[in-house]
C-alpha cells in the first residue's frame, strides 16, 4: 500500500501546485509556424499541418463539401465555438443527406457539458464508456482510451494526428496533423470501420467492410487495438530506430519510453546516430513530466540529445529518421499509448515527407534550448527524490 500510496500523493500535490501555477501564470502562447506542405506519395497526397486553425479549416471544408459519408473520431471534443462550428457542419451535411458517423471518448469529456453530444436522430453516435472495470485492477490494457483522431470524408479525403477539437488547440497549442487525398485514404477508413463495427451498439448501422485493391507498403496504418493484443505502433518504433544510421529526430507530447525503446535509442546514439527528442519544457500533465525526466539522466549520459520546447505546449506525436521513414499520428511513447490506448499512426516510408519533417522540426528546435546533462546534475536533491519516490507510477502512464 505504501508503494502505492507515497507516490500517489506526491502526483497530487505535483498536480496542486501545478494548477496554482497555471492561474498565476495565464499567457498567450507564441510559437513559429510552419506553413501546410503536400507531398506525393504513390498517388496519395499527403499534407502537413502544424497548427490547428490551418488544419481546422481544410477539415471543416471537407465537411461541408461531403457527399456521402463523414466518419469522425476524437478523443477530447471543447464544447467551445470551434466545437459547436464543427457539430454544426456535421449536422448540416446530416440534413442534406451525408451520412454521418461520430465517435467520442466518454472520458476524455466528462467536463464537456452532455447536452453538447446531442445530435438529430439521423447522426449515428458512439461515446466510448467513461470507466472500463480495467481501471480498478490498474490493468491499461482494459482500461485504455480511444485516444485516436480520424477524419474520413467520402472514402476520399482522410485526416489523423495529434490535434483533438477546440479553441485552445487552434492556436494555443503546437501540434502536428496530416491530410490524406488520394487511395492510401483507405487506412484511415479502415481504421473507423474495424473500431465502429467492433463498438456499436444494437440497432445502429454496420458499416460495410470491403478491403481495398490498393497496396501500398509505403504509407501504412499502424493501429493498435488493446481489446485484441495488437499493438503495432510499438514495434514500428523498434524497427525504424534499430534501422537508424543517421539521424533520429522524435517530437512527443508524454516522453516515457519502456525499457525497450529506451534501449533501442541508447544503442543508436552508441553508433553514432544523431538522435534527438523535442519534448515540451512544462507540459499540461506535471506527472507525466516527472516521470519523463527520471530518465532524462540515461538518455542524456548515453548520448541521446533533448530539446525543451518553451513557451507553448507541444502535442505532437510524430518522429522521422534517416530522410526516409516518419510516422505521424495520436500515439505517445508511453505505456498507456503504446499498450493501452486505441491508437492510430501513419508510418510512411518517403523522402520527401521526411524532409518536410526534418523542417517541421528545425523550425521547432528555434523555439527550444537544448538540455545539457551539466545543467542537469546541477538539479536540486528535492528534484532528484521526486523522480525516484514518482517511478512506480510509471508503468500507468
Amino acid at each position: 500500500m505504501a508503494t502505492v500510496a507515497v507516490p500517489a500523493t506526491v502526483a497530487g500535490a505535483l498536480v496542486v501546485a501545478d494548477a496554482i501555477r497555471k492561474r498565476r501564470n495565464v499567457t498567450e502562447a507564441r510559437f513559429p509556424r510552419s506553413e501546410p506542405a503536400a507531398v506525393e506519395v504513390a498517388g496519395t497526397t499527403a499534407t502537413i499541418y502544424t497548427y490547428g486553425d490551418d488544419l481546422y479549416q481544410e477539415m471543416l471544408a471537407a465537411i461541408r463539401g461531403a457527399r456521402r459519408r463523414i466518419l469522425l473520431e476524437t478523443y477530447i471534443w471543447k464544447a467551445d465555438a470551434v466545437g459547436e462550428e464543427f457539430k454544426q457542419a456535421l449536422v448540416d451535411a446530416s440534413r442534406r443527406g451525408v451520412e454521418v458517423f461520430v465517435v467520442y471518448d466518454g472520458f476524455a469529456n466528462l467536463v464537456v457539458p452532455q447536452d453538447f453530444y446531442s445530435f438529430p436522430d439521423e447522426v449515428h453516435v458512439i461515446r466510448y464508456p467513461a470507466f472500463r472495470p480495467g481501471v480498478l485492477l490498474l490493468n491499461v490494457r482494459k482500461s485504455g482510451r480511444d485516444h485516436r483522431k480520424i477524419l474520413v470524408v467520402d472514402d476520399e479525403i482522410g485526416f489523423v494526428g495529434g490535434y483533438n477539437i477546440g479553441a485552445l488547440y487552434a492556436t494555443q497549442w503546437r501540434d502536428t496533423h496530416i491530410r490524406l487525398e488520394g487511395p492510401s485514404v483507405w487506412e484511415l477508413r479502415n481504421a473507423f470501420v474495424d473500431f465502429w463495427n467492433a463498438n456499436r451498439e444494437h440497432g445502429q448501422p454496420l458499416l460495410a467492410d470491403p478491403g481495398s485493391v490498393h497496396w501500398e507498403p509505403r504509407l501504412r496504418a499502424a493501429r493498435n487495438a488493446p481489446a485484441h493484443l495488437v499493438f503495432p505502433i510499438r514495434g514500428i518504433y523498434l524497427d525504424a530506430i534499430d534501422r537508424a544510421s543517421s539521424h533520429v529526430y522524435i517530437t512527443q507530447a508524454y516522453f516515457i519510453p519502456d525499457r525497450e525503446i529506451l534501449a533501442a535509442l541508447l544503442a543508436a546514439a552508441a553508433r553514432g546516430v544523431d538522435v534527438r527528442v523535442l519534448v515540451p519544457e512544462r507540459s499540461n500533465h506535471v506527472v507525466a513530466d516527472w516521470l519523463s525526466r527520471g530518465l532524462y539522466s540515461a538518455l542524456l549520459k548515453g548520448g541521446v540529445r533533448i530539446h525543451l520546447y518553451e513557451e507553448a505546449m507541444v502535442h505532437a506525436k510524430t518522429a522521422t529518421i534517416d530522410g526516409m521513414w516518419t510516422t505521424i499520428g495520436t500515439a505517445n511513447i508511453d505505456r498507456l499509448s503504446l499498450t493501452g490506448n486505441y491508437e492510430v499512426n501513419l508510418e510512411i516510408t518517403d523522402a520527401g515527407v521526411a524532409e518536410q519533417m526534418e523542417k517541421v522540426f528545425d523550425v521547432d528546435l528555434s523555439n527550444s534550448r537544448e538540455l545539457t546533462l551539466a545543467e542537469w546534475d546541477t538539479r536540486s536533491v528535492v528534484a532528484k527524490l521526486g523522480e525516484v519516490v514518482l517511478t512506480p507510477l510509471r508503468p500507468l502512464l
